[in-house]
């Protein structure tokens, strides 16, 4: 099991300088509103993926007046490792055991799975939001997802400067295209298939029922580049006049099902809320059974929507899991997490073990 052992933070949001120890299951962040917890759970998301589940935007992290920020994270396992993360406008860098490393070398040493409110766009957003999700979580799980991502965007960049400029080469793209994307739409639909089995035994609040699609999705790889052949023929005289390609896994539609219905179209805001903690609990749950490791659950205002003796029982299922990280902004319900593990006081940016 990989959890942080030590977390350092300097300049990130509101937070001009943070250190604390942590224990192996649960810890929890208590404080008013707009103190530093949920920046917390971003430190570790940061660490474990180099991008924050909060925003896309480097510069909007960077504590006001600071020129970088920095986060770090001593991690408990078989290889002990120092892993340190540190953003500046317009440059990223990694490193392990203070040895800066590329990306790939990096990713894949500390697995998270989150809930915040913040990510309610999986749910209510676009059909981009959806299938970054899905993506990401995956290649989390299979390197080997995140490589054939990374070769997908690469085809996809290159046929789309072909058919924008008609070169002689398009055909040869479209090819590459193909082979690629009918890889990708296969594992996806895979990943969709495992995270809806998860959901289906799973956090089922008033018994609701949770699923994942992916409509696009075939029973093999083959078939996948025959129907994705035939998409792209027809869609041919339309993709040279746009420039651009229509069809394929970066345009596939992903649906995230409720009683049988599209989440986007009738959730309320409460089950919007659920079904996104049901699917950060499903997508622990394959990682646990795909890899045998336990990812680290970062869940951020866990209390807000469910009553306190559910939520106090989903903690101790978590912990019992692995690490857990939770926040929130009732003191009385933290303090009756306290036989479960850590509790910690958030004010200002500081924190304190309370």
């Amino acid at each position: 099991m990989v959890w942080v052992q030590q977390l350092r933070v300097r300049d990130l949001r509101n937070i001009r300088e943070a250190k604390l120890e942590l224990g192996p299951g649960l810890n929890v962040f208590v404080g008013k509103n707009a103190q530093g917890k949920t920046s917390l759970l971003e430190a570790v998301g940061l660490i474990a993926r180099g991008r924050s589940f909060r925003s896309d935007d480097a510069s909007s992290m960077i504590r006001r007046g600071a020129g970088s920020l920095l986060v770090s994270a001593a991690t408990h396992d078989e290889r002990e490792a120092e892993l340190e993360v540190q953003l500046s406008p317009g440059r990223r860098a990694f490193r392990v055991n203070g040895r800066e490393v590329r990306p790939g070398e990096y990713h894949g040493r500390l697995d998270v799975v989150v809930y915040s409110s913040e990510r309610l766009r999986v749910v209510h957003g676009t059909m981009r939001d959806r299938r970054q999700f899905l993506d990401r979580q995956a290649a989390a799980l299979w390197p080997a997802y995140r490589a054939e991502l990374r070769q997908f965007e690469r085809v996809l960049t290159q046929r789309n400067k072909a058919l924008e400029s008609r070169a002689r080469d398009e055909d040869a793209w479209t090819e590459r295209f193909v082979a690629c994307g009918s890889r990708l739409r296969s594992r996806r639909a895979a990943y969709a298939t495992r995270l809806s089995g998860a959901l289906a035994g799973g956090f089922r609040p008033a018994h609701e029922r949770y699923a994942v699609r992916v409509p696009s999705g075939h029973a093999s790889e083959a078939e996948e580049q025959k129907v994705l052949a035939d998409e792209l023929r027809q869609l041919a005289p339309r993709e040279r006049a746009a420039g651009r390609s229509l069809a394929g896994p970066h345009r596939d539609a992903v649906e995230l099902l409720l009683d049988g219905q599209d989440a986007r179209e009738g959730a309320s805001s409460g089950q919007a809320r659920s079904l996104l903690l049901a699917l950060a609990l499903a997508s622990l749950r394959v990682l646990c059974e795909e890899t045998g490791r336990a990812a680290v659950a970062l869940l951020d205002d866990l209390d807000s929507e469910l009553d306190a003796e559910r939520a106090g029982a989903l903690c101790a299922e978590v912990a019992r899991r692995g690490q857990a990280w939770v926040t929130t902004a009732h003191p009385g319900w933290a303090e009756s997490l306290r036989p479960l593990g850590r509790i910690y006081e958030v004010s200002g940016g500081a924190v304190r073990c309370a």
